[in-house]
């Protein structure tokens, strides 16, 4: 979801450093603006929280359950990356 949100902001010309200057962009962007539903601004929140939990938490902070949830918001970031930024091309020709 982060590197979507990245992507998209880099299609408006906007580029950052910080995982949070990217958060905060991609909300007023995109979010604040209507052009995505806030619900992916949220998404893109919880997903750096959880990321955080699994990569530096304990052992089973993260329930499969929670990480299924994650896994299909991913997609739908993938989805609306498409719509936005439109499909992306096989380099293989496939």
């Amino acid at each position: 979801m982060f590197y979507v949100a990245e992507a998209l902001l880099l299609g408006k010309g906007l580029a950052f450093s910080k995982h949070s200057a990217v958060h905060a962009a991609f909300g007023e962007q995109f979010a604040k603006t209507g052009l995505v539903p806030p619900d992916f601004h949220r998404w893109l929140g919880r997903g750096m929280e959880m990321r955080h939990a699994g990569d530096y938490g304990h052992p089973g902070e993260v329930s499969p359950e929670a990480a299924e949830q994650q896994m299909t918001r991913a997609q739908q970031f993938l989805d609306l990356a498409e719509r936005l930024l439109g499909p992306l091309s096989d380099p293989g020709g496939s």
